[in-house]
């Protein structure tokens, strides 16, 4: 065998061992999205922290939470003393299901970096049987919709783990009424910063919005035929080329 024919042998079967590893990578990100998913719905939120990196961040409803401390703050602090009063895990009355879907995954160059869009469609409510005196603690019944753009990183293990858990809901809806007669900020945004707020988020997001306020969340990755910024006017994808130019 001529020495080009082995040289082009090895170097398809490097792309092949670089595809198959992209692929396995795509794999295992998505299953670990789909575990966050299954995780959250239990409000098993001592086993979502452990999902992150320590230097990961939680960007939701308008607020950033920075770090390892952060993301517990968020998911401990906050989620798991008022929605299941501190417990680690599913209680009567109290229902939150994130089924996650649409889930589009890029592998960055660096092959431990990756990027996700996907979306939620969740049913939420507590139980008139068990409601309390606080706001959150009241019976309530609502749709949400929200998209995620996350980002994960892979260790130094071979394993990944969330780096940045992007998830903006967009629009929220009553079963009662629907999504016609929503209030402007029917979950209210986070005001104020920790540490005067204790379980507050570190930073303010500026320009977040609800339903019926309606926009484009960016898309991580360029459209796949044109290898255009994919925004919603192509006006604006000129004007981000001409920036880039400069």
């Amino acid at each position: 065998m001529s020495e080009d024919r082995v040289a082009a042998l090895e170097a398809k079967l490097a792309e092949m061992d670089k595809r198959l590893t992209q692929r396995e990578d795509e794999l295992d990100v998505k299953k670990l999205q789909y575990l966050y998913g299954y995780l959250i719905d239990k409000c098993m939120y001592d086993q979502v922290v452990d999902l992150f990196t320590d230097d990961g961040e939680v960007r939701f409803f308008g607020g950033v939470w920075k770090g390892k401390a952060g993301v517990a703050r968020l998911y401990i602090d906050r989620f798991r003393k008022r929605f299941t009063y501190n417990t680690n895990g599913p209680i009567d009355g109290f229902l939150l299901d994130h089924p996650q879907i649409q889930t589009i995954i890029d592998i960055d160059d660096d092959g431990v970096t990756a990027r996700l869009r996907g979306r939620s469609t969740m049913q939420a409510g507590r139980h008139v049987d068990y409601q309390g005196e606080q706001p959150w603690e009241k019976v309530r019944q609502w749709w949400e919709g929200g998209l995620y753009e996350n980002t994960y990183k892979k260790g130094a293990d071979g394993k990944w783990r969330i780096h940045v858990l992007n998830y903006f809901p967009h629009w929220h809806a009553s079963f009662e009424k629907g999504w016609a007669y929503t209030e402007k900020e029917f979950v209210p945004f986070p005001k104020v910063l920790f540490p005067e707020d204790p379980s507050g988020p570190d930073a303010l997001i500026e320009d977040h919005w609800l339903w019926p306020t309606h926009k484009l969340l960016p898309f991580h990755m360029k459209h796949p035929i044109t290898g255009e910024e994919m925004l919603a006017d192509r006006w604006e994808g000129d004007v981000a080329r001409a920036a880039a130019a400069k």
